[in-house]
């Protein structure tokens, strides 16, 4: 059911050629599911060069040709979407039902840049004088490198595979050693597509050392990340050092304003279900919960309701709504998350504890009367821990909304239009919900502010992140 683990360097799969490895564990039971080659600085170099060769041969491929290569990738995927949804559950814990969507919403995205790529336009400006021609002329940027994570190993490799070949560069990725089997599968598709030799590599390894090497290559010209703040910043800084163009994806930690004009009960239906997917491993997870005193009681015992209602187990199983956590990490990080509220007076409504006696499980949790200084509220979740707090005023959540230095993600509930135009305004974040929690999607751009990042996926804008705009000005005869 698995997928065999190796790496793609220019057309063929290859293992590493220093034999170093790594296991692959099934995060819902702590069973092995093979062992990772990693890449060595020869299979590297390789990687590059293969990039570099790609590259020219894949710019030089008209815009309708890339598209039916990408689209013919996308379907393959759609062909294969139960097997890949099975390896997807398997490696990252999220229960089958979540996979098979994330795997569709893989093809949907690299199907849809496809078709942008074709649309890639630049213009005519007019000259000042009669016989002067000035044009702006979209190129691609070049060879690219990719850096991915482990909770969606579909969807995050997708759109920088998608932009980077819809654009016509050629691309580097290094998906998580964590979930490799999913972007195998993905890489596979296109290859069994069609795709030239050397135009889309993927390799594994130790993360800084992948990273600072392919960053530092000059073959590379552009770079794309999806993980931690700390981590972003600091490949952020070695991209500045190269003049390399950078798109960060970092993290979040998304405020849900409830005001006093909604039903409280069906919004938290709403939010507990966006919530608890992927037990909160979501970058753009709703993880702030700020809830109009009117309001507060009867949502927070909703969604207390809902979360000691949730049955947890293996994503395979049919009955299972909430899988385990990624890694035994996120487990430690939920008991200190809890631990730290409890200290500082909050309450665990639901929750709180591990689950079981085998695999990286944790109960959805709901904490109540959570004071300001409480982690939980001021550093990233990342897992199915709920802090529910009361506000009064519209200026007062506002203030506590934009309080951090994140800038990702943001919801609001309120069925006033008034309202809603002015908490879309005020709300400091890349991306704003209003009414639902439905903001990633391929046709709209993806990204944050502040330290969530800069640079957008999906959308127009994720395609113009791996082209450059040249100006020529022509004097006629």
């Amino acid at each position: 059911m698995y997928e065999t683990l190796a790496m793609f360097i220019d057309g063929r799969w290859v293992q590493g050629g220093d034999g170093r490895s790594e296991e692959v564990l099934n995060p819902a039971t702590g069973a092995s599911l093979g062992r990772l080659p990693h890449a060595s600085r020869a299979d590297l170099d390789r990687s590059l060069d293969a990039a570099r060769k790609g590259f020219k041969i894949w710019r030089g491929t008209n815009a309708y040709d890339r598209a039916k290569v990408m689209r013919k990738a996308a379907q393959l995927i759609r062909d294969r979407q139960e097997q890949i949804s099975q390896i997807l559950t398997l490696e990252e814990g999220k229960i089958l039902a979540e996979a098979r969507l994330e795997v569709g919403s893989t093809a949907d995205i690299i199907e849809w840049m496809a078709e942008e790529g074709r649309r890639a336009y630049g213009r005519i400006i007019p000259g000042r004088a009669a016989n002067i021609r000035q044009m702006a002329i979209k190129e691609p940027i070049g060879p690219c490198a990719a850096f991915t994570p482990w909770n969606f190993p579909g969807i995050t490799p997708a759109r920088k595979i998608a932009g980077a070949l819809g654009a016509g560069c050629s691309l580097i990725i290094k998906a998580s050693e964590e979930t490799p089997g999913t972007c195998i599968a993905i890489v596979r598709a296109f290859a069994d597509a069609g795709l030239p030799a050397g135009v889309l590599n993927l390799v594994f390894g130790v993360p800084n050392d992948i990273s600072t090497y392919l960053i530092g290559s000059p073959v590379i010209r552009k770079i794309s990340f999806t993980g931690s703040v700390p981590v972003g910043k600091h490949l952020a800084k070695m991209a500045a050092e190269g003049m390399k163009r950078a798109t960060m994806e970092l993290g979040g930690h998304s405020p849900v304003i409830v005001f006093d004009d909604v039903d409280p009960v069906k919004v938290a239906d709403v939010a507990a279900a966006g919530k608890y997917r992927n037990a909160g491993q979501v970058c753009i997870s709703p993880t702030r919960f700020f809830v109009h005193e009117s309001n507060y009681k009867k949502f927070a015992e909703r969604f207390t309701e809902i979360a000691k209602g949730l049955k947890l187990g293996n994503g395979l199983e049919a009955s299972s709504q909430m899988g385990p956590m990624a890694n035994e990490r996120r487990v430690g990080a939920m008991e200190m998350f809890v631990g730290d509220a409890k200290a500082k007076g909050a309450n665990v409504a639901a929750g709180g504890e591990r689950h079981g006696n085998a695999g990286y499980f944790f109960r959805p949790t709901v904490l109540t009367d959570v004071p300001g200084d409480a982690r939980v509220l001021n550093e990233e979740p990342f897992g199915p821990v709920a802090p529910i707090m009361p506000f009064k005023t519209f200026d007062e959540v506002i203030e506590k909304a934009n309080a951090l230095p994140f800038g990702l993600a943001a919801y609001a509930f309120t069925n006033s239009t008034k309202t809603a135009t002015a908490v879309a305004d005020a709300v400091e974040s890349g991306m704003v919900g209003v009414n639902h929690l439905g903001i990633s999607m391929p046709e709209t751009p993806f990204g944050g502010i502040k330290d969530s990042g800069y640079g957008h996926e999906g959308g127009i804008e994720g395609l113009e992140a791996y082209l450059i705009t040249k100006f020529v000005t022509q004097l006629g005869a």
